[in-house]
């Protein structure tokens, strides 16, 4: 697991849309596809439920979410820290 893949899947969870969120992150499209897929791979489960409305969390997603959010908090104030 990846920072990168964990950022996508936050970013889709509060967007709601795959498009969207590669917007905001600066990927393409099919990066943000590829980072939740590895994501899914190394979880075992499948994150979203995905159609032409957009991308919504399954349940496992829901319970993930609140951890891969902490994971990126912990990141960013490691950054913080080392930062000179």
């Amino acid at each position: 697991m990846h920072e990168r893949e964990f950022r996508a899947f936050v970013s889709i969870a509060e967007i709601g849309r795959m498009d969207e969120a590669a917007v905001a992150l600066k990927y393409s499209q099919s990066a943000i596809s590829y980072q939740v897929k590895c994501l899914e791979q190394s979880l075992g489960t499948q994150l979203f439920t995905r159609d032409s409305g957009g991308a919504r969390l399954t349940q496992e997603g829901r319970m993930i979410l609140p951890s891969a959010r902490a994971v990126l908090a912990l990141m960013d104030t490691i950054k913080v820290s080392c930062t000179p």
